[in-house]
């Protein structure tokens, strides 16, 4: 193999490429951009943290659900204008939640907002892996450092934005999502798609494919230790918009590092599934800590960046996981197991703040290291099915680590 082809290939990919990943980029600060202002949404709306965290819950469990029928619309419609309209769908939506009144609103806009980020995230995996060259590990390699460098950058500029009104983030969004739109409509041209369209009921059948199931069923596990990471620790913090900002700044810096640079360093040495139960039980104990040391802001702080880097890992190791493991269209494998794993997510931040209520701020994080505990058990019980997985896992290594040697000539 020529180590530098694939090094060569990831940066100078298509314009069409660079456009979907800059997209990519401003879809996931949607995500993080959110993060500082929930706080001085509560506090300006009179909302309790539950119905703050329902921002997010709305937000994902509309995601989840409408990932199952993303493959059926963009095999109809084409991927480009799937792409489009999901960004038409957020620009409206975020600006409907920047001219909102009452928590309940937002929520409802959030909800909008949701179906929007469904019919992006899902075609816009598919296309990069498609139209990037140097292979899938390279092509999701470039995705994760999108997605690192949108969680990365979103609270930053969340907390910048927040510190002025907790409307700022909101028209920070429309501006990035609409810039993202007119990238995409300029820029993601190529030859005529050959549409082969879906049925409807693809993403449930795949769901029947063991590889698939037990992937997706550990993901909507994990989901829930990321978003009480997320979505939780902003209220125990305890810091202003603008120290949140720069808290998860460091938590999705940390996120891009391991995905882009570590994660297949890793997959060099050892099979996916390895990796993976390596990596769940550490990030339970990071839970733990972050737990019982909760009273004190920095060691939150720690435990928030630390969860970072094994958050980062996992994204990566279980998205190639994902493509890899059947044969199906890589549209219909990512919208089946993404609308299950979203359901953790969108789970997770309302059952956090409730358990807050109840007991104390150590109770939603031992209750994520349990839900991260029982992902690791279903890779482990499941693992007879991931065969295929762990066959593949050398040649996508391979690519990763010629990406980095390239890098470093």
């Amino acid at each position: 193999m020529n180590a530098h082809a694939p090094a060569r290939s990831i940066w100078r990919q298509p314009a069409q490429v660079w456009a979907v990943a800059f997209a990519c980029v401003v879809a996931f600060m949607g995500i993080g951009l959110v993060d500082p202002i929930l706080p001085a949404i509560a506090a300006s709306l009179q909302a309790d943290p539950v119905q703050t965290e329902l921002l997010f819950t709305s937000y994902l469990l509309v995601t989840g659900a409408a990932m199952l029928i993303t493959s059926w619309i963009s095999s109809r419609i084409g991927a480009k204008a799937t792409l489009l309209i999901g960004l038409g769908f957020i620009v409206v939506f975020a600006l409907l939640c920047a001219l909102s009144g009452s928590v309940d609103a937002i929520i409802g806009f959030r909800a909008g907002w949701g179906l929007g980020n469904a019919l992006f995230i899902s075609t816009a995996l598919a296309t990069i892996v498609g139209a990037a060259t140097g292979g899938s590990g390279a092509a999701i390699i470039l995705y994760e450092a999108a997605l690192g460098l949108g969680i990365a950058v979103g609270p930053l500029l969340g907390g910048l934005l927040g510190e002025i009104s907790w409307r700022g983030p909101f028209f920070g969004v429309v501006v990035l999502m609409a810039i993202a739109f007119v990238a995409v409509l300029v820029l993601l041209r190529g030859p005529s798609e050959k549409r082969a369209p879906v049925p409807l009921s693809a993403p449930f059948k795949a769901l029947r494919i063991p590889a698939l199931a037990v992937l997706a069923v550990a993901a909507l596990f994990y989901n829930i230790g990321f978003f009480v990471l997320l979505a939780f620790s902003p209220f125990p913090l305890g810091f202003g918009a603008m120290g949140i900002g720069v808290t998860f700044f460091g938590w999705g810096l940390a996120l891009a590092i391991t995905s882009v640079w570590v994660a297949p360093l890793l997959l060099r040495r050892m099979a996916r599934t390895t990796v993976i139960l390596i990596v769940l039980p550490l990030l339970a104990v990071d839970l733990i800590v972050a737990g019982l040391l909760v009273a004190s802001a920095t060691a939150l702080v720690v435990c928030i960046v630390v969860g970072g880097l094994l958050l980062g890992i996992m994204n990566t190791v279980l998205t190639e996981s994902v493509m890899e493991a059947t044969d199906l269209p890589r549209a219909v494998a990512s919208s089946s197991y993404s609308a299950v794993r979203f359901l953790g997510g969108a789970a997770a931040p309302p059952i956090a703040a409730a358990l807050w209520h109840s007991f104390n701020a150590t109770v939603p994080y031992l209750f994520a290291a349990a839900a991260v505990l029982i992902a690791a058990a279903t890779i482990a019980i499941g693992r007879r099915f991931l065969a295929r997985v762990d066959g593949r896992e050398a040649d996508a290594a391979d690519e990763g680590a010629a990406i980095l040697v390239g890098d470093a000539a």
